[in-house]
């Protein structure tokens, strides 16, 4: 009886070692705030503080993608502005009087983080900051988004209006990736463009690492402001299996994407041969 039992309980030790081997170990994320999605289904298959009110950095930036590619004519010329051309931090070298159309400056804007190219954006489809901020806030809106609330185009800090969570992010992404042009822009490494208004080719790299460095990955985009610390919206195809990472305020960014990315592809093929 007791050899009887005593194989039993080995039988059951063996079959919880091969469950345990089975399920991947949950990788350890430096995030503040982080969340990882099938991008088909919203699905959550990870979370830390996901939705957890936070500055997005030029992950904003998707929203002024999304908006231009749904209310603007992508072939009309875009003249930059004097603000647009004086915004600080990161740029795509415009000056005021250029002009592009359309479709080159947000490709422009998206490959190479440009606040220039996204204030010029915004004006030209919003008719001013002000204006296209309300348009934001209104897709937002549509979108569910219960925790975001955008005062400019690109994400330059904003204590009191401009904040978003993980979750609303990727939310954006995963609505934006279904859009072939979106999905087209934010997957380009690198991007040549001509002004129509002074000769020579300029060519721009992405600022998004992830996209260089890792198998099978299509988006999205990167941000940074000392307030918001290293950002980045990530996404990354396998098969028919697409995936969405979002992480803030994360100093180990690429490798915490590399591993959420490995880490959610694992869990979905093991749900796969589960059904």
């Amino acid at each position: 009886m007791l050899r009887r039992v005593s194989s039993i309980l080995l039988v059951l030790l063996f079959c919880l070692q091969a469950v345990a081997l089975a399920v991947p170990s949950v990788p350890a994320i430096s995030a503040e705030a982080s969340v990882l999605i099938d991008a088909k289904t919203g699905k959550v298959l990870f979370g830390k503080e996901q939705h957890k009110v936070m500055y997005p950095a030029s992950t904003t930036k998707m929203m002024t993608l999304l908006l231009a590619l749904e209310k603007g004519n992508l072939s009309s010329t875009v003249i930059v502005s004097p603000r647009a051309a004086r915004c600080e931090e990161s740029s795509l070298g415009l000056q005021a009087g250029d002009q592009l159309s359309l479709r080159q400056m947000v490709t422009g804007m998206m490959v190479v983080s440009g606040n220039d190219a996204a204030e010029a954006v915004a004006e030209h489809v919003g008719g001013s900051i002000e204006g296209f901020a309300a348009m934001m806030n209104e897709k937002a809106q549509q979108l569910g988004l219960e925790n975001t609330h955008f005062s400019n185009p690109h994400g330059l800090p904003d204590p009191v209006n401009h904040y978003s969570t993980a979750m609303d992010l990727a939310t954006i992404a995963a609505y934006g990736l279904k859009n072939p042009d979106f999905a087209r822009i934010v997957s380009l490494r690198e991007y040549d463009f001509t002004f129509n208004n002074r000769p020579g080719v300029h060519h721009v790299v992405t600022t998004n690492r992830f996209l260089k460095t890792f198998p099978g990955a299509t988006g999205v985009k990167t941000g940074y402001t000392e307030a918001a610390g290293d950002c980045l919206v990530a996404s990354a195809k396998r098969g028919n299996v697409e995936l969405i990472a979002v992480l803030l305020n994360d100093d180990e960014r690429w490798e915490d994407a590399a591993n959420l990315m490995e880490y959610g592809f694992k869990v979905m093929a093991e749900a796969d041969t589960d059904q």
